[in-house]
């Protein structure tokens, strides 16, 4: 691949280092080349069989406790694999499961519900969404609106979900849903449930993106019967577990490997397109190139923060905030790079690669503002953080 200096940390330590040069071999060794730098998103169904591979080499879950089919290591571990499995251009494992809902149920879960979901997120087996936003709560998930009310021993779930990443082929969803609708404040009524999205009276529609892809869904659920089983934590207990949930979404979209990726593309595009003989534009690289150095040092302190226990509650948000707009300015410049060709949706070949320049400034958005706009995360940044007046 032309672009291959995507590593965040230059300071391994001698174990990490070691784990680094084994991901690196095998990785290239074996991921299928079909679904190495594409320029559309890989979809789920061709992402599970490298899942799959992860999976039995052992290397799928490095965060998880052994007990649970995890290597017992620590996150900073974890990313060290996903930027190993960046370099080549592969897509990552299934996020939402090992990232999201799996840790929540190793911390809340009962052993049933451990018992039934864990070995299928390890696998790949179950794809995962998450069912947050809503057409009337996005950003402000305490006034979500889907109702859950029980029933003997189900809930019967009635609402509507947006925005779901991989809702076309998800198994199963983790959705925020109100279980006391006179609670105050709002949030103190929300639970955390898990639907098995084959359930009766479930109605997926595929959203198309700007991208032209349909990763997204919206979802109707019209008397929907859940088991009470499949209640994570306490009833109206789900807002704590949500909050842990976004946390570990915005660190993971928080992460600099997107903008690093895209920031070696705009160098090696720069150099085919001639842009990188224009001062201004080297200018703009390089200062792209040392705010991604120095949100890279501050990324791994964090991640050693988190695997010590120590991490802030909001530093997630501080993570999403900086790393999804590096993302998106790093995509902008492998725009300008590109000159005429990028807006004009024409795909470039770099070597072997095929490159969709303006469908990968459309995916940066996501990052910006999935998860919670980075004018929301300055929200909390200003209230958890700096103390500063509502």
């Amino acid at each position: 691949m032309p672009w291959d200096n995507t590593t965040l940390f230059a300071d391994d330590s001698p174990e990490d280092a070691a784990f680094r040069r084994d991901v690196r071999d095998w990785v290239r060794e074996n991921c299928p080349r079909a679904i190495i730098n594409r320029p559309d998103r890989v979809p789920p169904p061709e992402v599970r069989p490298w899942h799959r591979k992860l999976y039995e080499r052992g290397w799928i879950a490095p965060h998880w406790p052994r007990e649970y089919g995890g290597m017992g290591t620590t996150l900073t571990r974890q990313i060290v694999l996903y930027e190993e499995i960046n370099r080549i251009g592969a897509p990552t494992p299934f996020q939402h499961g090992l990232n999201l809902i799996g840790p929540i149920l190793i911390q809340a879960g009962t052993p049933e519900q451990k018992a039934r979901h864990l070995p299928g997120i390890l696998t790949g087996d179950v794809v995962w969404c998450q069912g947050y936003s809503e057409p009337g709560a996005g950003s402000d998930l305490a006034s979500l609106a889907t109702r859950a009310v029980l029933e003997d021993d189900h809930f019967v779930v009635n609402g509507q979900k947006i925005w779901t990443t991989n809702g076309p082929w998800a198994d199963w969803m983790f959705a925020l849903v109100r279980t006391d609708p006179e609670a105050q404040p709002r949030h103190r009524g929300i639970s955390l449930l898990l639907i098995d999205m084959k359930t009766p009276g479930i109605t997926l529609r595929p959203i198309r993106s700007m991208r032209g892809d349909a990763e997204l869904a919206e979802e109707f659920f019209d008397n929907v019967r859940v088991p009470r089983e499949n209640l994570v934590g306490p009833l109206n207990g789900g807002w704590k577990l949500a909050n842990t949930l976004l946390g570990a979404e915005r660190f993971t979209t928080g992460s600099p490997r997107a903008a690093a990726v895209r920031l070696n593309k705009a160098r090696e595009v720069a150099r085919l397109s001639g842009a990188i003989d224009d001062p201004a534009f080297r200018q703009q690289l390089a200062a792209l190139e040392i705010d991604l150095l120095a949100f890279s040092a501050f990324y791994r302190h964090g991640a050693d923060l988190q695997g010590l226990k120590r991490a802030p509650e909001s530093i997630g948000p501080v993570m999403k905030a900086f790393g999804g707009e590096l993302g998106h300015r790093a995509a902008e410049l492998v725009l300008q790079a590109a000159g005429p060709l990028g807006p004009a949706r024409q795909e470039l070949r770099l070597g072997d690669d095929l490159l969709d320049v303006a469908g990968d400034l459309f995916a940066s958005r996501i990052s910006v503002v999935g998860g919670g706009t980075t004018e929301i995360q300055k929200n909390i940044i200003a209230k958890r953080i700096l103390d500063l007046p509502s």
